[in-house]
């Protein structure tokens, strides 16, 4: 006789499912009543197509990419002109395909999130995609092979196209494009690390990091590939990609078996910082790997502003300090509702914290933000009490009208470079796939990859791309873009009236 099954019946599901929707109204109606905003959930619209005929369909393919190429057409006379000057690795006899052509190539193939150098070969060689392609950009005047592209980056110097991407970063700061977003009129940057690769064995690179596993067969060897990278991440959402280190097994010690970490990367990380952006404004949102004296006394050298967030169990000298002077700082308490969210704020300034066997000292202030909400829990369908705890080390003193900025605007848009990093393992950019096992050109691919993601970020948040973006979601927009681009939906007449039209590049 079988057992009967544990699973709930189909009225059972349905009544739950009834539950949970009138203890969302029921919530909804009692954050209404008591003036309580809460953010709203935005999902695209699970629907058939909205055009009615061929013609309705094609206005709205012109409109997508006239929208996305506008900002491309914006940006990319800029780049060309840093792309011209980098030196060509090759034998200028034996050049078919110029220097430029190679490389906006290979920015294109991030633009339009093609899977791998088999797929970028497969489908923008396809003679529709090519002939609107080489309209679009007229720079493109040959296809080179992805192979090509491959050999050309194993040799040149990835340096040459950081340079690029950071120059296109320094034109759109110039331009105040990101100047309604700052924090404190500064420019917050996230650093974060995630790993990027990995494969069993020894043979793969040099380069690349090493670590033990351990399972039921004996122990294995296993390579991986490290990145620690840095976002511009604005409280709206728009985040930037800047720089991309690499930990590389060369940056260790290996006489004293130690390899390269996020720590070490992070010195070399703030160096470039501070050599691309000497005078910036600069506001630094680190997670709790970075509340070190090694770390912020750089920061304070380079006059950066810093956001750290400081775990429990780390710095006990400092937790000591907060816990004996909040009876002398009383008065630092403030009380705030954010999104639907009731906060508590408490900090302690002017602690002093010693490092370095003591030798080291430098003055930190503490924030502590304790909030509370009220949400609905999906198994049990009742309205639940839920409560978060966030504390921050900042660099300057804290005062009760700067904390809503500094903590909810500032130090919580760190979460934008975890969001960006998915974005680019998850949503069609492919960070976790090679694209080539030679390190060089590795690097070379990564870095196209993130240009070509400030490109289409940028994209996202003109008003134009937002409109539509809104109603079809981020991915499903670059899709579109890409198909009404592969087939021939635009004519060479439309074309030419695009790039006659005058652009500019208005963000929301």
């Amino acid at each position: 006789m079988s057992k009967p099954s544990r699973r709930p019946t189909r009225e059972a599901r349905k009544a739950h499912q009834a539950k949970v929707k009138a203890a969302r109204r029921q919530l909804a109606s009692q954050q209404k009543a008591t003036g309580v905003v809460a953010p709203k959930r935005q999902s695209v619209a699970n629907r058939r197509s909205p055009y009615q005929s061929v013609a309705e369909e094609q206005a709205a393919r012109e409109e997508a990419v006239a929208a996305q190429i506008s900002v491309y057409r914006n940006l990319l006379p800029g780049l060309l002109k840093k792309l011209a000057k980098i030196p060509d690795p090759r034998q200028a006899k034996k050049v078919k395909h110029q220097l430029t052509v190679v490389l906006i190539y290979g920015l294109l193939m991030g633009v339009f999130q093609m899977a791998s150098r088999r797929e970028a070969n497969a489908e923008m060689s396809k003679p529709v995609f090519l002939s609107t392609l080489q309209q679009l950009f007229p720079e493109l005047e040959t296809l080179p092979h992805a192979d090509t592209l491959n050999r050309v980056l194993a040799r040149l110097d990835v340096k040459q196209l950081e340079e690029t991407h950071m120059a296109l970063v320094k034109q759109l700061i110039r331009r105040k494009k990101f100047h309604r977003y700052l924090i404190e009129k500064r420019y917050p940057i996230a650093v974060d690390g995630t790993e990027k690769l990995a494969r069993d064995g020894q043979w793969w690179n040099a380069e690349w990091l090493q670590r033990q596993h351990q399972g039921e067969d004996g122990e294995w060897v296993q390579q991986y590939v490290y990145v620690l990278e840095a976002n511009l991440v604005f409280p709206n959402g728009l985040t930037i990609p800047l720089l991309s280190e690499f930990l590389s097994y060369g940056e260790g010690d290996p006489d004293d078996h130690k390899q390269d970490c996020e720590r070490k990367a992070f010195t070399r990380v703030a160096e470039q910082l501070k050599a691309y952006f000497n005078r910036l404004p600069i506001l630094l949102l680190l997670d709790g790997l970075y509340p070190t004296g090694p770390v912020m006394e750089p920061c304070r050298r380079y006059h950066w502003d810093y956001l750290i967030v400081l775990p429990q169990r780390c710095l006990s000298s400092v937790w000591e300090e907060v816990k004996s002077l909040s009876p002398l700082q009383a008065a630092n308490h403030w009380i705030h509702t954010w999104r639907g969210r009731h906060q508590q704020f408490r900090w302690v300034n002017d602690i002093e914290y010693r490092y370095d066997h003591d030798t080291r000292s430098l003055p930190v202030h503490v924030v502590i933000c304790e909030e509370s909400w009220q949400e609905v829990d999906p198994d049990s369908g009742e309205i639940v009490d839920k409560t978060s705890r966030h504390v921050w080390i900042s660099s300057r003193r804290l005062r009760w009208d700067c904390l809503h900025e500094r903590c909810n605007l500032g130090a919580r848009s760190r979460w934008g470079i975890e969001t960006s990093m998915l974005v680019e393992k998850h949503q069609g950019y492919y960070y976790e796939h090679a694209f080539s096992y030679d390190w060089n050109a590795m690097k070379g691919f990564h870095s196209l990859m993130r240009l070509a993601h400030l490109l289409n970020a940028i994209a996202q948040y003109t008003q134009r791309v937002a409109k539509q973006v809104r109603t079809q979601g981020v991915r499903a927009f670059l899709k579109f873009v890409r198909e009404t681009c592969a087939n021939p939906w635009l004519s060479p007449q439309w074309i030419q009236h695009l790039l006659a039209t005058p652009i500019q590049l208005r963000l929301e």
